[in-house]
C-alpha cells in the first residue's frame, strides 16, 4: 500500500438505507488490513460542525439557501480540521455522507440549482473529492419503514414526504453511474448488504494496490 495520501471513501443514500449500520463494518474491514482508517460523519466532524448539524436538523422551518450554506460552512470545518490532516498523513477516511448528499438532498430534494452546488464545491473543497463513494440504495418505502421502526424523535429532514425522498434517491441512483461510485443494493439484509461491500473494499484495495 502506497505511504503517500490517505484514501478517501463515503457511504450515501436516503433515510433507512443502512448507512451508520454499514459504516463501522467498512472502518473495521479497512483497519483490520492494517490501514489507519478516521471515521466521520457530515453535516458534523468538529465542534463548530456539530453545533451546525444541531442547528440543521432542529430549526423547525429553513430556506433551501439557508440549508445549502450552511452545510458547506460545516463541511470548510470539517474538511480543514478533520479530513485533509487525515489524508495528508496517509489515513483513510470513511465518512458517513459528503457533498453527494448535498446535492441529492438540497438539489434534488429542495430544487437547488446544481451549478451553484458546484460552485460551492469548488471554492470549498477545492479540487477534493471522495475517491470512492458507496451509494446504498433501496426503494423509498423500504428506507422509511426502517427509519420509521428504528427512530424517536423525527428530526425535520426525516419529516419529508415521500415524494422529496423520491427526487433525493433519484439524484443518487444518477451520480452513481461516474467512475468512482459503486451502486449497492440495500434493500435486503445487512449480511447481504455487507456481502457486496466486502467485494467492492477488496476490489479497492486490489485497485490502490496496482
Amino acid at each position: 500500500m502506497s505511504n503517500g495520501r490517505g484514501r478517501f471513501i463515503t457511504l450515501e443514500g436516503a433515510e433507512g438505507v443502512g448507512k451508520s449500520t454499514h459504516l463501522p463494518f467498512v472502518t473495521d474491514f479497512l483497519r483490520a488490513r492494517g490501514l489507519e482508517v478516521i471515521q466521520t460523519r457530515e453535516p458534523g466532524g468538529t465542534a463548530l460542525a456539530e453545533g451546525i448539524r444541531g442547528l440543521f436538523l432542529a430549526a423547525h422551518e429553513m430556506p433551501p439557501e439557508s440549508e445549502l450554506l450552511l452545510l458547506f460552512a460545516a463541511r470548510a470545518s470539517h474538511l480543514r480540521e478533520v479530513i485533509l490532516p487525515a489524508l495528508q498523513r496517509g489515513a483513510w477516511v470513511v465518512c458517513d455522507r459528503f457533498t453527494d448528499a448535498t446535492y441529492a438532498y438540497q438539489g434534488g430534494g429542495r430544487g437547488i440549482d446544481a451549478a451553484w452546488i458546484a460552485e460551492l464545491e469548488a471554492r470549498v473543497q477545492g479540487e477534493l473529492r471522495p475517491d470512492w463513494v458507496l451509494v446504498l440504495d433501496a426503494p423509498v418505502a423500504v428506507g422509511r419503514a426502517r427509519a420509521a421502526a428504528r427512530r424517536g424523535v423525527v428530526d425535520r429532514i426525516e419529516g419529508e414526504g415521500d415524494a422529496f425522498f423520491e427526487r433525493v434517491r433519484q439524484v443518487y441512483r444518477m451520480r452513481a453511474q461516474q467512475p468512482g461510485y459503486r451502486l449497492l443494493d440495500a434493500s435486503g439484509s445487512i449480511d447481504t448488504v455487507q456481502l457486496q461491500l466486502r467485494q467492492i473494499l477488496e476490489d479497492i484495495l486490489s485497485h490502490e494496490r496496482s
